[in-house]
């Protein structure tokens, strides 16, 4: 018994000695640590500091109460989408009236004028030879070659005028006075059918005029002929570098206006005849005929020998939409088709009049004009009975194009051709050149407009979707590889001047790093260079019936003669249209009117984005190769959490009625980005809807759920007019004394006739102007009564038609146009925060603002309302500062992103202010020593039960001052004890915004970046236990680089000439390398010097000053055996070509929901080894990280796009799973009396204009 007490005392002994042992422990493992309770005070002071100074410094409570008197409406959203919709049909009366009396004046003076001789001294305005006498000497085109050659005829020179920059017109030098003349490059511009046009069509610049003073809105107006020049109002330099490439023919605005919309397969022969040139040829008609048709018609191209095949593979057995995309698609699919074996015409034509059936008896595709083009360099026979079978017992619906192709073609292959052609409604082509492709192509989309000008009665109205003013797509693809040939050349002069430093790891790897920076999506500077507009166009017609026409006619098979003869003709003299800013529609759309976080769109009849906030047609300064046709879902991401490209059928049927121009709302889910996709949010949206009559666009608004419901607006009594003459005549101008801005896309007043230096300016003439007596608001301008006679009726009135013609009917004309809600929101905002242009120190005791001062340093306080009015003030203020005023970096108001997410903060933390750091990426790192923190607060007016955002106040101060507050704060202890703060090494403490973005660290290298790419570890834990929330974004207007092909040997036949060649090329390539070599040596040897000025930023390699700054672990590098590279891995670059693709990404959002649950949690060792607190009273988390414990190896968190990988390209999954799509309601393709016009075919070029139009053709073969 008492051996058993003795083992039980000892035992408690041992129990009582390791406990003391493990108190111990703990006791000095506390000490070592920080306590959850520090931290949660240190977040508690931090946040209540920061919240007292940015009450004192924006005076929020004084702007609260400046907006007491104003009154709050409901937003109603039915009627507004309606009232924009039809503001928006006005302005497009105004501009279609404009283009009926173009097209009436230009049938009437062609009907009358064009079969008069023009004089032999005729001179006009040629837009590429007039000289701009502002012309920067830099900006040069490219130089016409000088021809040298006997009996060379003298041509007058062309007229001259005198340019003015003008704003209206982009700052372009113009004259508004006259028009001028671009003739394509293709074109010989004083051909008789070309000068006649230019001769005649003089006349229309009077009305060109007439309509620029009746509707000073107007853009550029001009007439297209079919014969390729287009008059253009008013006069301007064509500039085109490197090369013009333009033709008004090939333009949406034409083509759709020419010809309904049609359905079109291309059928090219590739048996083993159709080689080499023939077979150039062949592929440029493809081409040509490609660029002739848009995003209403339907393709098709395939190859056929023995075997008929797609030439897109995925693309078989359907007609898919000539969108940007799927054109080019079928362009660089044309380089891989092989000629061999034997062309088996009936399976080819079979197969092309089954696929159009199956087309128009389900009413798919364009459901209006079919035709289909056969390209090839003979036939045996003509195929009578296929075209019986398929063509002639329905009326024949499909229209047969013929190109014959070859200088040497036998008799029976013209004559059977042709026969096929003219037997089908079609037009008949021999082509023996490349040069003369472009003119003879482009004559079936006069043969397809024959039934629109026999009919006479109608000029269909056509509107474009989007495009960028004169920019050919096809230049795209031009600027791109010449940039890659300007990296090129830098790496093989760098790699001569320094050998050893070239072909270093270390060089290799920053250059490969700069190459992943440079194709960054996002950050698309450069985007006013291109002014994205609308067109609208109608055709104009010959009035004449018959024509004296001239035709070779072969005799007996042996010979042809010239036979003229009076014909039936229907021939489209061209196209008339103007261009319709996109800037100008958005001006209609009232932004103040939809509030913050709200805006307007319009969509296609294909469901095609027109007009959107987030449409980015840009990317590094080149068009994206499909950006007119980027669809309304992918630019609306709802809030779904689908995969890519699956999109609900909720959404889908949102679509379709949209698309249908009916009119409806719905709430949705969504899901946005902001600051170059590096932010999220999400929320409920409500969307409008109503079609904009007479057009194929659908007018949408979308407004946020909670905050969108109202508006605020002044009361009745503060009418702008009134209160000025009360106030004996004194302007509003006085409410805007100094550091102000206005919103400068929104239209408070314009001025037609006068300009201004800013539209701070602009709005200070009109307050003058609204004080003085007898001031009235213009009425929004209609347009002015139109004559509409028809067709060739006009004439049977004689004298009187054409004098009403040379004089219109011109409306009276508004010299400035004001909205009169927009300015009376603003002036009663002036008026009621005039006050903020006073000091601080005015309304707060001398100390209290000294001593902020003090502690801050420079500040800048800031306010922006409703009605787009910025104010700010500096402290202490500066008379001079070489940074830009905060006004003129933000001037855009309730668009600004700190204006956004203040307002949205509202609904988390109605007291809280939401702060921000410039962001940091590999591609723009920041410079923490000038990085300014932002911090913004939304001011709300209520009236007891609604509520609405009034204005958003907030102030901005260096970086560093928030860096020495944050290590102020989190180096104390409670009551002056002592404990471990955020000074110890054992320590890491940031702050993190609620997107996941550092604002504040220790390290200040890492401010401004993503804290899940510094701390992974961490961040995934926040993930998991939901603190941070991932949301999934696809961006469906990115760009992804493919691998471009240089050489295709498919059209080189393995002959012994081939052989031979072969053969030379090798010796030259060895030359070559000898030469380099000894070459490098030289440069070795030398101090060889490089002049970089032929290099441009976006174009060079940058030579970053501190290299070892751009290092970044997460990037995976290139290989390292540098050893084992040779010269053609080192210092050939791979040439890419930019390719529309989908991206993918994961942003955050900090979720507030029982977020205090989720946050109070204390640290466990190293398996939770983090604190994490929400700042009282801002949008950022105190994060404080245990850095003794080791990093857990976890992926890091990208926020970079990365491409979605399908099992097909972009193109083909498309065209698998098609969208809805609503057809044009216009479709005019057949006519009784086209059965009389036997124009159906045309032969080569005549000899006299081949070697014009061979040595126009080397020039753009040059360059493309």
């Amino acid at each position: 018994m008492c051996y058993r007490t003795g083992i039980f005392v000892l035992l408690l002994l041992l129990i009582s000695l390791d406990s003391r042992d493990c108190s111990s422990n703990i006791q000095y493992d506390v000490a070592s640590k920080i306590s959850f309770n520090t931290v949660q005070a240190w977040a508690v002071k931090l946040g209540t500091e920061l919240y007292h100074f940015g009450e004192f410094i924006t005076r929020k409570k004084e702007v609260q109460d400046s907006f007491k008197s104003a009154q709050i409406e409901s937003r109603d959203g039915e009627k507004l989408v309606q009232n924009m919709a039809d503001d928006i049909r006005a302005m497009m009366e105004l501009k279609i009236s404009a283009v009926k009396r173009i097209v009436e004046a230009a049938e009437n003076m062609a009907f009358d004028k064009q079969n008069e001789p023009v004089p032999e001294d005729f001179q006009f305005y040629n837009s590429k030879e007039m000289e701009d006498l502002y012309e920067d000497q830099s900006l040069t085109t490219t130089p016409e070659p000088e021809f040298t050659m006997e009996n060379w005829i003298i041509r007058p020179p062309s007229k001259n005028a005198h340019l003015l920059q003008n704003p209206h017109f982009s700052n372009i030098p113009v004259n508004i006075n006259i028009s001028s003349v671009h003739v394509p490059t293709n074109v010989y511009t004083w051909a008789t059918e070309v000068i006649k046009g230019i001769h005649w069509s003089e006349g229309l610049d009077t009305h060109f005029i007439n309509n620029y003073q009746s509707d000073p809105t107007l853009s550029w107006q001009y007439f297209g002929s079919s014969t390729g020049f287009m008059r253009h109002y008013p006069a301007m330099k064509w500039r085109a570098d490197p090369v013009d490439i333009y033709d008004c023919r090939t333009r949406a605005w034409y083509m759709e206006a020419a010809a309904s919309p049609k359905d079109v397969v291309i059928l090219v022969d590739r048996s083993g005849s159709m080689t080499g040139q023939r077979r150039d040829i062949a592929k440029h008609v493809v081409t040509n005929i490609l660029d002739t048709l848009g995003n209403n018609d339907f393709v098709s191209v395939m190859t056929f020998a023995d075997t008929v095949e797609e030439i897109v593979p995925c693309f078989e057995d359907s007609l898919v939409q000539a969108t940007l995309a799927n054109l080019r698609e079928l362009k660089l699919a044309l380089d891989n088709f092989e000629t061999m074996e034997i062309a088996n015409f009936s399976a080819a034509l079979t197969r092309a009049f089954e696929l159009l059936e199956i087309y128009r008896n389900n009413s798919g595709g364009a459901n209006c004009n079919q035709a289909i083009m056969l390209v090839t360099d003979g036939v045996p026979y003509n195929y009578k009975e296929l075209f019986e079978r398929f063509n002639w017992k329905y009326e024949t619906p499909v229209r047969v194009f013929t190109y014959l192709i070859g200088r040497e073609v036998k008799v029976a292959d013209v004559r059977e051709v042709k026969w096929m052609a003219c037997a089908n409604r079609g037009f008949y082509v021999h082509l023996s050149t490349l040069a003369e492709v472009r003119e003879r192509v482009l004559e079936h989309v006069n043969v397809l407009a024959r039934p629109l000008v026999l009919q006479r009665e109608k000029h269909p109205v056509v509107w474009t979707p989007v495009y960028a003013n004169v920019t050919d797509p096809k230049v795209a693809d031009y600027l791109w590889e010449q940039r890659e040939r300007a990296e090129q050349k830098e790496r093989f002069m760098s790699q001569r001047r320094d050998k050893a430093l070239f072909n270093s790891e270390k060089e290799q790897n920053r250059r490969w790093k700069i190459t992943q920076m440079k194709q960054g999506q996002y950050s698309e500077l450069g985007n006013s260079k291109y002014q994205l507009m609308t067109s609208v166009s109608m055709p104009v017609y010959d009035l004449r019936h018959n024509e004296n026409i001239t035709e070779n006619v072969l005799i007996n098979e042996a010979y042809w003669v010239s036979v003229t003869k009076e014909m039936r003709i229907a021939r489209l003299l061209g196209v008339a249209g103007t261009d319709v800013p996109l800037s100008e529609i958005q001006a209609l759309m009232t932004p103040y009117k939809i509030g913050v976080n709200g805006y307007a769109f319009i969509v296609t009849n294909n469901g095609y984005i027109l007009i959107h906030p987030d449409l980015r047609p840009v990317f590094q300064q080149i068009l994206k190769p499909s950006y007119n046709s980027v669809d309304m879902i992918e630019v609306e991401l709802f809030d779904d959490d689908r995969s890519p490209r699956n999109f609900s059928k909720e959404l889908t049927a949102l679509r379709k009625e949209i698309i249908d121009q009916k009119t409806g709302n719905k709430l949705m889910n969504i899901k946005y980005h902001m600051e170059d996709m590096k932010r999220v949010s999400r929320g409920k949206r409500h969307y409008y809807w109503t079609g904009i009559s007479d057009s194929p666009f659908t007018l949408v608004v979308s407004i946020p759920e909670n905050y969108g419901r109202h508006r605020i607006t002044p009361p009745p009594t503060d009418d702008i007019h009134r209160l000025s003459l009360t106030s004996k005549n004194i302007s509003a101008r006085q409410y805007l004394s100094n550091k102000w801005s206005v919103h400068p896309d929104w239209l408070y007043c314009r001025h037609y006739e006068r300009t201004f230096s800013s539209p701070e300016a602009e709005l200070l003439y009109f307050l003058e102007r609204v004080a003085r007596p007898g001031w009235r608001w213009p009425a929004k301008p209609r347009p002015p009564e139109h004559h509409k006679n028809k067709g060739h009726e006009r004439h049977s009135e004689g004298t009187e038609a054409r004098e009403r013609n040379k004089s219109p009917n011109i409306a009276p004309r508004n010299e400035y146009y004001c909205d009169h809600g927009l300015m009376q929101a603003l002036v009663y905002d002036a008026r009621n925060t005039a006050w903020f242009n006073k000091s601080i120190s005015d309304s707060a005791s001398d100390d209290k603002a000294a001593e902020f001062i003090q502690r801050f340093g420079y500040i800048v306080a800031f306010l922006a309302t409703h009605s787009g009015l910025t104010r700010w003030q500096t402290h202490p203020s500066r008379d001079y500062d070489d940074k830009p005023e905060f006004g003129k970096q933000w001037p855009r108001a309730i668009d600004e992103v700190w204006y956004r997410r203040a307002v949205e903060q509202h609904y988390v933390d109605p007291l809280s202010f939401v702060y921000s750091v410039d962001l940091s990426t590999e591609k723009f790192p920041l410079n923490v020593s000038s990085a300014m923190v932002t911090a913004s607060h939304a001011v709300f007016h209520g009236d007891g039960h609604r509520k609405t955002p009034a204005a958003v106040v907030g102030f901005q101060f260096k970086h560093e001052r928030l860096s020495e507050w944050f290590e102020n704060i989190t180096t104390s202890c409670e009551h002056n004890k002592e404990c471990v703060t955020c000074l110890s090494d054992n320590w890491d403490c940031f702050l993190v915004d609620s997107n996941g973005w550092i604002v504040v660290s220790k390290d200040t290298t890492q401010t401004g970046q993503f804290f899940g790419k510094i701390r992974p570890d961490i961040m995934m834990r926040l993930v998991e236990e939901d603190v941070f929330k991932p949301v999934h974004i696809i961006d469906y207007q990115a760009v992804c680089f493919r691998e471009k092909k240089t050489t295709n040997p498919a059209s080189s036949l393995l002959t012994p000439l081939e052989n031979l060649r072969l053969i030379m090329a090798w010796f030259l390539a060895t030359t070559v390398w000898i030469y380099n070599s000894i070459a490098v040596g030289l440069a070795q040897a030398s101090s060889y010097s490089f002049d970089y000025e032929f290099l441009t930023p976006t174009v060079a390699y940058q030579n970053y000053e501190n290299d070892e700054d751009t290092d970044d672990p997460s990037m995976s590098k290139p290989p390292t055996r540098m050893l084992e590279r040779d010269f053609e891995k080192l210092v050939l670059i791979n040439r890419t070509r930019p390719t529309p693709c989908d991206r993918e990404m994961y942003l955050y959002q900090l979720d507030y929901k029982n977020l205090d649950e989720k946050l109070n949690k204390p640290v466990r060792e190293c398996d939770r080894p983090f604190y994490a607190q929400l700042v009282n009273y801002t949008n950022m988390l105190l994060v404080v990280v245990d850095a003794m414990c080791a990093k857990v190896e976890v992926p890091i968190f990208s926020i970079d796009a990365t491409e979605v990988q399908y099992n097909e390209s972009l193109p083909c999954l498309k065209h698998m799973h098609p969208l809805y799509r609503k057809q044009p309601n216009s479709c005019i393709r057949n006519h009784t009396e086209e059965s009389n016009i036997d124009m159906c075919g045309r032969g080569s070029l005549q000899q006299k204009n081949i070697l014009w139009v061979t040595l126009t053709i080397i020039i753009i073969l040059h360059y493309f």
